[in-house]
């Protein structure tokens, strides 16, 4: 046990020693929350449209009211009404507006006669997801050109849907912070527990392991704690700063705490299990820098912190299935924004809990006592 407190202790006061790993530890994925959350802000606001009406009838009035609408109320578009045509149609071309809509001279006439009216809608089809956010908000504006009013009495023939919301609302900012969490383990992961042994290697004084009677699961387990150690501590002040940024609340207080507490540990100890198991025979930094870009796009961006898995493809899906991160990451949102116990999130804690088993036992098989 002592010869186990003597190597977690030097990893330790090696990791406080230096400030810009510190630093980086802790402003980065804080950086990861500010950018991600002010880039993709989830809904489109003032979309460039040009609008062209050469139509002086009453529909083509009830399109452009719809649209000015939608230009005041969610902000979706910002109208740029024209008098030609082709000026608009070159303005998409040149990246000025996103997209023209054309009113044709007799749009009215044929919709009042029911003869296939139709409007002209240029789309700036290179970015496909402004494209689709305009055409569904067009296509929105065109259904009710024939409603004078909006009924204040339901019809009782027609069907009608009611959203009920189960959970309270939770916005893209908020989204992120259970992977920004994961983000700042990964990080601490990468500058703790095997990093030091590489840098260790690198410089030339890992001699001083290898002429202690130290064993391998020793030297190993040792340095999986002391990075559990600096992690945890890094996780969860990034935790709590981005609770404060994105007025997150604690609504289960002590209980909800240790939850997250206990997610935070396992997923620790999981990604620095397999840091230790791929990395542990590395004797370069350089190689560890390259990995951590690698096993980040890997592992980060398929564990739904910033698209859910459902959106991904068959073969994605499976490797989530495996993936700790995703785990991690349903774990934390579900506790967070669900209120979810500890029951609730059982298995993804039995997963974390089997996977850290796995990792830890190969980790200390595979790892070389020698120079």
């Amino acid at each position: 046990m002592i010869k186990l407190l003597a190597v977690i202790e030097r990893d330790i006061k090696k990791f406080w020693r230096n400030p810009v790993v510190i630093m980086i530890s802790l402003v980065m994925p804080l950086l990861y929350l500010v950018i991600l959350g002010n880039s993709f802000q989830g809904k489109f606001k003032g979309l460039p449209v040009a609008v062209v009406n050469r139509d002086p009838g009453t529909y083509s009035n009830r399109v452009i009211e719809n649209l000015r609408a939608l230009e005041a109320g969610p902000k979706t578009i910002s109208i740029f009404q024209l008098n030609d045509e082709g000026r608009a149609v070159e303005g998409v071309r040149n990246g000025q507006y996103k997209a023209a809509l054309i009113i044709p001279p007799d749009f009215s006439k044929r919709v009042v006669l029911d003869k296939k009216p139709e409007v002209g809608l240029f789309i700036d089809n290179t970015d496909n997801i402004s494209a689709e956010t305009i055409r569904n908000a067009v296509g929105g504006t065109m259904k009710f050109i024939r409603q004078q009013y909006v009924p204040v009495r339901e019809r009782p023939g027609e069907i009608y849907t009611r959203n009920i919301d189960l959970y309270s609302l939770v916005d893209y900012y908020q989204s992120l912070v259970p992977g920004v969490v994961i983000m700042a383990i990964f990080l601490g992961t990468m500058t703790a527990g095997v990093f030091n042994l590489v840098m260790d290697k690198f410089l030339g004084i890992n001699e001083s392991y290898l002429l202690t009677p130290l064993s391998r699961g020793t030297i190993v387990t040792g340095l999986i704690i002391s990075g559990l150690t600096i992690t945890t501590i890094t996780a969860l002040t990034v935790f709590g700063v981005s609770m404060l940024i994105t007025g997150i609340p604690f609504l289960r207080g002590l209980d909800q705490g240790i939850s997250i507490l206990i997610v935070v540990i396992l997923t620790t100890l999981a990604l620095l299990s397999m840091m230790f198991l791929f990395l542990g025979r590395a004797s370069h930094p350089r190689v560890v820098g390259l990995f951590s870009g690698f096993m980040n796009v890997i592992f980060f961006f398929p564990s739904g912190a910033v698209y859910p898995i459902e959106s991904f493809p068959n073969w994605l899906k499976a490797f989530s299935k495996i993936n700790p991160e995703a785990y991690a990451v349903h774990a934390l949102k579900s506790i967070l924004f669900k209120n979810a116990g500890l029951m609730i999130v059982f298995g993804d804690i039995m997963f974390l809990l089997g996977f850290t088993t796995l990792m830890m036992v190969l980790a200390i098989v595979t790892f070389k006592r020698t120079l």
